[in-house]
């Protein structure tokens, strides 16, 4: 009943949408509304100057935190690219979506919805995107339109670069396979001919064309998803006896349900050498990155947009390098809920370079931006403004964060093998609980204020039973809220 009435609003919503657009780009005041630039990395966790990293060097994402609000406390609500795409841009959760894989479009259940971008062209804007935006497959997809939204845009650019051409070279974990495996590769080569590079020379004459009228302009970059194919000079800032690998402590899993296991072929038995090869590639593809993010912000500049412009820098997910001894995504640990988030306005002076703990949801993006620009959101959005925190960043935000995913552990672990068994998070300012299967198939819940590397699941203790009990309520709350199985 509650996905029924969701999808009526969202039918009412979409066909007023569609009939009143014309009425909305005229009664839009274009020249006072700032314009936006979303700017989207793959697959990056929080492993960046501006977080605290005492290696990665990524000046460019540091300088945009310089001049807006980092958030510490941001999570994904599925940490998968097309899940997380699909529920931010849309505004409402992965079951509403009905994607929770990165084989399913979200117009196969909601065909009316507005997305984010189609809002602002409704309201005036030009609007286009350059990149990967909603869901491509990486690599292969790359230069083609992936499984894009077409009615989101009114252009798209699908760079292909360098870094595409060389999969006969790549170094990878599992042979024939780049995107969902480990996979690296150093190339002697200049930034703008790896697809990053030719995104943002895109991207910049998009912003040099449109300067004159109000832009919606959202940048994709590719980096560092797998394959991490970087110039060599970017392997040179991570010489590898600097890097430290996170080895997985011994008994850390004993406490651990199966289904929050999502184990890949091959990465459990790294040896600490590759380990750090791997990272140092990884590392590399996320400079490559920044790099184009500054030349945006250059552009910016150069372009007179800058006190014009709000920017947004986020990640779909966070991702793991060893952490449990998981690498990559799809699970409901911290490193691959978390996501690096900064919005940037230029007319909030007052809180630049600060940051916040909020809770916040990725859906939160969407109202956001609606409200910063002065639009009336659709009546679906269930994300909510973040412009109290954006104005103080001491406000709490959201009392939790609700992130979904469905278990990955079958792949190498039989006792799953073949069934499907949905999990739920939900991390508010100090806790994360996790249900998998209802609860059946296992039950987690750390607090990040004793044990902020996860190594101790309290669930099942005695003397945490009624915290438990608290979170799970709180759990119960927020699944009917976004519509869960």
């Amino acid at each position: 009943m509650l996905l029924l009435n969701f999808q009526m609003r969202l039918f009412v919503v979409g066909i007023v949408g569609f009939f009143g657009v014309s009425a909305l780009v005229v009664a839009a005041d274009a020249p006072s509304r700032p314009n936006v630039l979303l700017i989207m990395s793959d697959d990056l966790n929080c492993d960046l100057g501006c977080y605290g990293h005492p290696l990665v060097r990524s000046p460019n994402i540091d300088r945009l935190a310089d001049r807006g609000v980092r958030f510490q406390r941001a999570y994904c609500q599925y940490p998968v690219c097309n899940p997380s795409r699909s529920s931010f841009l849309t505004g409402v959760y992965p079951d509403q979506t009905g994607v929770l894989s990165n084989r399913t479009h979200f117009r196969e259940r909601l065909p009316n919805v507005v997305t984010l971008p189609q809002l602002f062209m409704q309201n005036g804007y030009y609007v286009a995107r350059v990149g990967k935006i909603f869901h491509y497959g990486v690599p292969r997809q790359i230069g083609t339109d992936g499984m894009d939204d077409p009615a989101s845009w009114q252009e798209r650019v699908n760079p292909r670069g360098v870094d595409r051409e060389v999969q006969d070279r790549i170094h990878t974990l599992e042979p024939g396979r780049f995107g969902g495996t480990l996979s690296w590769l150093a190339i002697e080569s200049k930034d703008t001919e790896h697809t990053d590079g030719m995104g943002a020379t895109a991207a910049i004459q998009l912003l040099a064309a449109h300067r004159d009228e109000p832009f919606f302009l959202a940048v994709g970059f590719y980096r560092p998803h797998t394959p991490y194919v970087a110039p060599q000079h970017y392997f040179k800032w991570y010489p590898r006896d600097r890097i430290q690998p996170v080895l997985e402590r011994p008994g850390d899993r004993d406490d651990i349900p199966i289904a929050a296991l999502a184990d890949r072929p091959f990465q459990r038995e790294l040896t600490l050498a590759r380990r750090k090869e791997i990272i140092q590639a990884y590392y590399a593809a996320t400079s490559l990155m920044d790099a184009q993010v500054g030349r945006l912000l250059n552009a910016l500049d150069r372009l007179d947009l800058t006190e014009k412009t709000i920017v947004v820098f986020v990640s779909d997910h966070g991702y793991h390098l060893g952490a449990h001894g998981l690498w990559q995504k799809q699970d409901l640990f911290e490193g691959s809920c978390r996501v690096p988030l900064i919005i940037a306005d230029p007319r909030r002076r007052d809180t630049a370079g600060a940051s916040t703990g909020a809770v916040t949801e990725m859906i939160d993006l969407y109202p956001t931006l609606a409200a910063l620009c002065g639009l009336d959101p659709p009546e679906h959005l269930l994300g909510q403004s973040l412009e109290p925190v954006l104005a103080d960043p001491a406000h709490r935000g959201r009392e939790a964060a609700l992130t979904v995913a469905v278990s990955a552990a079958g792949r190498l672990h039989p006792e799953v093998r073949g069934r499907r068994i949905v999990g739920y998070t939900i991390r508010t300012q100090r806790y994360r609980y996790t249900e998998w299967g209802g609860g059946t198939e296992g039950v987690e819940l750390y607090d990040y204020q004793t044990d902020p590397d996860e190594y101790t699941n309290l669930a099942p203790l005695a003397e945490h039973a009624e915290l438990a009990a608290r979170m799970a309520r709180l759990l119960a709350k927020k699944k009917q809220y976004a519509g869960a199985e």
